[in-house]
């Protein structure tokens, strides 16, 4: 963030609030402001009914937060106590801080106001005083008002599955480390079960560095507090809980059991709550585990359906076949044609269109068989298809005496015999093998740069006249 430095305005209010001079130590506004609260605090010596008053104040502020109006001065009440408390915080809060007490050295209060240094918004006096004494100014052990819990993070792991798993189900057993919190200090991390508010970051977890880049110019950069790592708290080396060593939380091993069920598809998550790793104050998050189907050398899935190649030589294609087909759960399928029955290309009419009539290739013949596709997820007892896709595999050349014999018993050749005459007058030509798909994207591609380049010709002469600047 940068800004101009802002005008230097009042800089010994709050030395004078705590009684102390501009050359104090931290030591010295520790003391200063531990007897300064002292005097406030009924079971240390305070007066009981300044107790009351606070408590009054506290409840008018807690009503005026959530957008309801209150007047004080309908009531019998020294609001005074309550107001000195909260300016003895303030002070406290920004002195106690280097980055702040520089910046209200320099430049006063309303520097801080204005947001430099994290800002001069609204101090907490209930926990500045909880960090020296361990307990609420005015009785209860503790802040009546609790801590907004957070969640924590969900901890994600891929799972490998083979498809035989996803077909038949499965269960797996995985081992995972995690941290919970500690049984010994019930995660306080502290022997006592006592801890201090951060005195460098004041319990924020964070602190701004200030830099000066010229005449007037600064920069305020926000990074984690190195005292307590960012956790807002310092725990007395000697008062570390042993089991964790401050820590708050400890590993322990699990052992959690995957149930994968029938029908399950890649990427699905199956979802463990309340099982990540666990922190004070926080919701524990969940350990996701994310399906990751493995590929698989016979079969492939699309959906609920199954898809397997099966490639036939030209004598299977013409006077019938018939095979095993080991399925995913170890199930021998027998596959055979009916008597009689040819496997052979099917016409499809290519969508491609490029000023001429519509292609005609033909493609592989696909079969089905229902029911052995895969079980649908939750519900188990319907399944999908199973296709079956079949190539022939012609063979790449015949002996004249082959081609005799099948000619014996193939239908009669369609083409007519030349005479020798004809033939003389014919050109001949060469045959070539061409990928039919490839060749129409090429032609659509070349017609397309044509187009381009024609339109261009008809545009490209004519002048362009820009209009003169005024």
């Amino acid at each position: 963030m940068f800004g101009r430095a802002p005008k230097k305005s009042d800089n010994t209010k709050y030395y004078e609030i705590l009684g102390v001079p501009k050359t104090a130590t931290q030591d010295d506004l520790k003391k200063a402001y531990r007897k300064a609260a002292i005097k406030n605090h009924p079971d240390k010596g305070g007066d009981p009914e300044k107790k009351v008053a606070c408590l009054v104040m506290l409840v008018f502020e807690t009503i005026k937060n959530l957008g309801f109006e209150l007047c004080c001065s309908d009531f019998d009440l020294d609001v005074s106590v309550w107001m000195g408390f909260k300016e003895l915080a303030q002070a406290y809060e920004v002195l106690s801080d280097p980055e702040k007490r520089e910046i209200y050295d320099q430049y006063g209060e309303d520097a801080l106001k204005e947001g430099m240094g994290g800002g001069g918004g609204a101090h907490d006096p209930f926990d500045i005083f909880q960090s020296f004494f361990g307990g609420n100014p005015f009785g209860g052990g503790g802040s009546s008002r609790g801590r907004r819990q957070r969640r924590g993070e969900d901890v994600i792991h891929p799972l490998k599955v083979s498809l035989e798993d996803l077909y038949n189900g499965t269960s797996k057993k995985l081992s995972l480390s995690r941290n919970i919190i500690c049984s010994k200090c019930k995660g306080k991390g502290s022997k006592s079960g006592a801890s201090m508010k951060c005195s460098g970051c004041q319990g924020s977890g964070m602190k701004v560095s200030i830099r000066h880049l010229g005449p007037s110019m600064i920069q305020q950069m926000q990074h984690p507090c190195n005292d307590c790592k960012g956790t807002g708290e310092t725990i007395n080396d000697k008062d570390r809980c042993p089991q964790c060593k401050g820590e708050k939380v400890v590993q322990e091993k699990k052992v959690l059991e995957v149930n994968v069920e029938k029908g399950m598809q890649n990427g699905q998550k199956i979802t463990f709550p309340g099982e990540a790793d666990e922190a004070p104050d926080t919701v524990t998050g969940d350990i996701v585990f994310v399906l990751q189907q493995k590929d698989h050398p016979k079969f492939k899935r699309k959906g609920d359906d199954l898809f397997v190649e099966h490639t036939l030589t030209l004598t299977e294609a013409l006077c019938g076949f018939h095979f095993i087909l080991t399925h995913l759960d170890g199930r021998q399928l027998l596959i055979k044609t009916h008597p009689g029955e040819v496997v052979k290309p099917v016409v499809l009419m290519a969508i491609i269109r490029l000023q001429m009539n519509p292609v005609h290739v033909f493609v592989d013949q696909f079969k089905a068989i229902n029911d052995e596709g895969m079980p649908m997820y939750q519900r188990p007892f319907m399944r999908g298809k199973l296709y079956i896709h079949f190539t022939v595999d012609f063979p790449d050349s015949l002996a004249p005496e082959q081609c005799k014999a099948l000619e014996a018993v193939l239908p009669p050749r369609t083409s007519v015999q030349l005479t020798d005459m004809e033939l003389d007058e014919c050109e001949e030509t060469t045959l070539y093998d061409v990928n039919i798909e490839e060749e129409m994207r090429r032609k659509q591609a070349q017609a397309a740069q044509e187009a381009y380049e024609e339109d261009d010709d008809m545009h490209g002469g004519a002048q362009r006249v820009q209009c003169a600047q005024q």
